[in-house]
């Protein structure tokens, strides 16, 4: 397994930055910048705030529903993802569940649980998006799905670095994942070259739950789980639908995620 700060890197290698203009991408996006009718250009260090602005509100979850990143955080998103602070959000959101799961006495039956999503969570899709705009482009599950199939996506080591902790505290590990079921083999193949193994279930959308939003997806098993007698104590994923709803875990803990948005 490649190493997650060299990880950070590959998709500068891989583009040219040069492809990444405003001209490059068709569709239309929101702006967070009101022009003055009368500038020519705006300063750079008022848009660097003006999208950190934008990340802290779509992370806090008060920017919903939406389909791209804005055009002119473009360079922001690629920068933040591919620098160091996104590995120190990571690491900080993966230190925080570690603490917290550390100090939950468990019962002792088994049925203490905590659940992960995959995409972004365990596994990192970088590659695919950093040849998208980097949430520029309007999500396409038809070219993701492609790659999601190539099982090339790097695991996230501060996550790997929980899940272990986790494994090793004797909690029960669910997977709980937007991906389709057609997609098992594939998925697990990944998982475990990324490094994670030993989960307890690994549960994808079947064909009655394409038509659902995440939320409502994720909440009805997790209603399953706490059915079968599970406590879910724990929860990591990086998108809201993955962590409200019903059947919520004592602890949430969402890891950061400006590229795209899930319902």
């Amino acid at each position: 397994m490649l190493s997650w700060r060299l990880f950070l890197l590959f998709p500068l290698l891989c583009l040219s930055l040069a492809e990444e203009t405003p001209a490059s991408h068709a569709l239309p996006r929101p702006l967070i910048i009101e022009y003055p009718a009368s500038a020519k250009e705006v300063d750079e260090g008022q848009v660097r705030l003006q999208c950190d602005s934008w990340r802290f509100a779509v992370e806090a979850n008060n920017v919903n529903p939406w389909k791209t990143i804005p055009q002119e955080c473009a360079d922001y998103v690629r920068d933040y993802l591919l620098g160091k602070a996104y590995g120190f959000d990571l690491d900080r959101v993966s230190n925080e569940a570690g603490v917290f799961a550390g100090s939950v006495e468990l019962g002792g039956d088994g049925k203490d649980a905590w659940i992960f999503d995959i995409d972004e969570t365990l596994l990192s899709n970088l590659p695919y998006y950093a040849e998208h705009g980097f949430g520029l482009e309007v999500f396409d599950p038809v070219e993701f799905d492609k790659w999601v199939d190539k099982a090339e996506a790097l695991g996230i080591q501060p996550s790997l670095e929980l899940y272990e902790q986790v494994l090793g505290l004797g909690f029960k590990v669910f997977l709980l994942t937007g991906r389709s079921e057609n997609q098992r083999s594939v998925t697990v193949e990944n998982l475990i070259n990324a490094g994670f193994r030993n989960w307890d279930k690994l549960i994808l959308r079947a064909s009655d739950d394409h038509a659902k939003r995440a939320v409502a997806y994720k909440s009805e098993k997790r209603d399953e789980m706490v059915r079968e007698g599970y406590r879910i104590l724990g929860n990591s994923g990086d998108q809201w639908s993955d962590l409200l709803g019903s059947s919520m875990s004592i602890r949430s803990f969402k890891l950061p995620n400006p590229m795209y948005y899930i319902p």
